[in-house]
């Protein structure tokens, strides 16, 4: 199957982005306008199966110093077809996020994946974090 993955903003398909992020782990019931805000204020990144979106990442960066991946999903359909691998190789790769001091993720699940490419367990002593629960 012929995958591709664009960085055009025109091409995501903000209903599949939203019916996805709102069953998710990380944001059940987020309300659409938040996933759309976010994604507007995000280099956002879609797998596409032909015209049909069927997986998602966001880079929230200042493209100088730092990147946080967020938000990455394939549809349970497309999974096990190195499609993940792709997309964070991607994101990685992208001309504009090179140079970063800091990339930045959180997951429960995906450890594996990440550690691939370098991503490993951060200093508790060191990095803070503020979270709001019970947001959605």
């Amino acid at each position: 199957m012929n995958y591709t993955i664009s960085t055009d903003p025109q091409k995501l398909d903000l209903s599949v982005i939203h019916g996805y992020l709102s069953r998710s782990y990380w944001s059940p019931n987020i309300p659409k306008e938040t996933v759309f805000r976010a994604i507007r204020h995000s280099l956002c990144f879609g797998i596409y199966l032909g015209e049909a979106q069927v997986g998602f990442g966001r880079v929230v960066t200042d493209y100088a110093t730092f990147a946080y991946i967020a938000d990455v999903f394939v549809l349970e359909d497309h999974r096990g077809k190195g499609l993940s691998k792709r997309l964070v190789e991607a994101m990685l790769e992208h001309p504009e996020l090179q140079g970063l001091r800091r990339w930045t993720l959180g997951t429960k699940d995906a450890h594996g994946l990440y550690a691939r490419y370098g991503f490993a367990p951060s200093n508790p002593e060191r990095d803070m974090v503020r979270r709001m629960f019970d947001k959605y």
